[in-house]
């Protein structure tokens, strides 16, 4: 996982302690001592009356540096040791004179209202360093998120990038579970371990009562029982927190946190819901929440992916169904449609056939018998194809040779019409499945005679290669559209305002299998398949097929 390393942790947010009061104390107390020594050394007062205002510049260094605390009592001690080590009588509170009286007032005024002003400013600053900050982080952790595709990757880099932030309060470990296909409630995703640990009955029931109630859970656990001693090597015990992934008012997950206790208490967080709404008592709740926002709508967002796939099938298989049943339950009813036609004519008994007739009748019926053949052949083949159960039984075969028997079986298809076949005699054997590429070559003739009006010509052409062994089948017909020729390999596919009047086929086009078989043949010899348009006029399919050398 790239890039985790730019979400930095926060290390803001730590309450201050006695040891941080003390030190306030010191420098407060040095700070002035300081000054009014140098007052009293070289007796400014009264020879410089406002030399008071000195102090200030102590109580402006505190407040910037150290904060509120010790920029007030800075101010309270500039004026008592004001009072009671410059203006005489020294070493006493006693003052006389009324315009000293005012002096020190306006010292302990001007040093509160200084100090206040100047710390409050240094808490806006740091608010608004901590808000760049988080909004930095921020920004880092939706770019890897961007930058990872998978949904559980995505996951990873916002539960790591929680670790990685939160460290310095506690957090140690942090997990993300959901319930799988079955419903079952798994852990998807764990900052420390690439391969997330099941979980335990116990832990279970914990995440399915968070899930179920949409409420916060803690849980205090022992680390021997946890696969996260590494995480723990100084602790017996931890902190777990079980925080629902709240969309709407459903929870699609939870989030597990495995945190240091100190004290007693988590010093730092506030899980409950009032806490999530009401951030000024822990203001980097609003941060954290941020994130769980992320890893809730990435869940969403996922689970919204699924839908939206599975839908997308269902239409898929919806218009797939549509069309299968369009275009085969044609093609079935009209062979079946001219078969039972043909054999009730041959079986009335009071019309004595001619013998001509009869065999012409019989041919009606062994071609429909055919076209029905080949189109359940390509349904079986289709069928294969998707299962990926196609395995070609590949033989040594002369590609001219196996063209040839093609054409004299299909002979009764080509009637009025001329079929020339190209290309040298003297070609290298290709290795192939016969039956497989018979069944290719029957596709691309068929559509050729389907698509194009009757007596126009149709070549075949054999053109080897250096590496492959060129065929292509070119009609007169319509052509392809540049847009359509990649679609016509499509299952149920058919160019439909291609079929103009005078075709050899008035009935409705085919059923949009054949090209798409063929396409699957060829590329289970590891060959290709294409189409072009021809410059004067109509379509030429190609099918290259490996060429490699002979093997006895």
């Amino acid at each position: 996982m790239h890039g985790i390393d730019q979400i930095t942790p926060l290390v803001e947010g730590q309450q201050r302690t006695w040891t941080a009061y003390l030190l306030d104390t010191l420098f407060a107390v040095a700070g002035v001592m300081l000054i009014t020594t140098l007052i009293a050394f070289f007796q400014l007062y009264p020879r410089i009356p406002n030399i008071s205002s000195i102090y200030l510049l102590a109580v402006l260094s505190l407040a910037t540096w150290r904060g509120r605390y010790a920029a007030t009592l800075a101010s309270l001690l500039a004026f008592l040791s004001f009072n009671f080590f410059v203006i005489p009588p020294v070493h006493t509170f006693t003052v006389y004179r009324t315009e000293e009286w005012i002096a020190l007032f306006v010292l302990l005024v001007s040093g509160l209202l200084t100090g206040h002003l100047t710390a409050t400013l240094r808490q806006q600053s740091l608010r608004i360093a901590r808000k760049e900050n988080e909004t930095r982080i921020l920004y880092n952790l939706v770019r890897l998120i961007n930058q990872e595709g998978r949904p559980e990757l995505q996951l990873r880099v916002i539960a790591r990038a929680i670790v990685d932030v939160f460290t310095s309060w506690g957090v140690q470990d942090c997990e993300i579970i959901q319930p799988d296909a079955q419903g079952t409630l798994q852990v998807q995703v764990c900052a420390s371990q690439d391969q997330p640990s099941p979980l335990l009955p116990g832990e279970r029931t914990h995440a399915a009562w968070v899930i179920k109630h949409g409420q916060s859970l803690e849980t205090i656990e022992h680390a021997s029982t946890q696969h996260h001693q590494h995480a723990f090597e100084h602790s017996i015990y931890h902190t777990c927190y079980w925080l629902p992934l709240i969309i709407g008012a459903k929870a699609v997950g939870v989030l597990r946190l495995h945190m240091h206790k100190k004290g007693g208490q988590a010093e730092h967080f506030d899980f409950s819901q009032e806490a999530r709404i009401d951030t000024h008592k822990y203001p980097h709740n609003a941060f954290f929440w941020a994130f769980l926002d992320q890893a809730t709508l990435l869940i969403e967002r996922s689970r919204l992916q699924r839908e939206n796939l599975r839908i997308e099938v269902l239409q898929q298989t919806d218009a797939l169904r549509a069309a299968l049943l369009s275009s085969v339950s044609h093609d079935l009813r009209t062979p079946l449609t001219v078969i039972k036609a043909s054999a009730s004519t041959l079986l009335e008994q009071d019309i004595h056939w001619e013998e001509a007739v009869q065999h012409s009748i019989a041919r009606s019926i062994e071609r429909e018998a055919d076209r029905l053949n080949r189109l359940v052949g390509n349904l079986l083949d289709m069928s294969r194809i998707e299962e990926g159960a196609l395995k070609p039984e590949k033989e040594w075969y002369q590609v001219r040779a196996l063209i040839q028997d093609v054409l004299d079986r299909l002979s009764s298809l080509f009637e009025g019409r001329s079929i020339q076949l190209h290309g040298p005699r003297d070609l290298p054997p290709v290795e192939l499945d016969y039956l497989y590429l018979d069944q290719v070559l029957t596709n691309l003739l068929e559509n050729a005679v389907r698509y194009t009006p009757p007596g126009t010509p149709i070549d075949v052409t054999i053109q080897p290669q250096e590496h492959e062994m060129l065929i292509s089948v070119a009609d007169r017909g319509p052509g392809i559209p540049q847009a359509e020729q990649k679609l016509v390999f499509d299952k149920f596919y058919r160019v439909l305002h291609h079929k103009q009047p005078g075709t050899s086929n008035t009935s409705t086009p085919g059923s949009g299998l054949g090209l798409a078989v063929c396409k699957g043949l060829i590329e289970a010899h590891e060959g290709r398949i294409w189409v072009e348009s021809r410059p004067q006029g109509g379509a030429q399919l190609f099918i290259a097929l490996p060429l490699r050398p002979f093997e006895h």
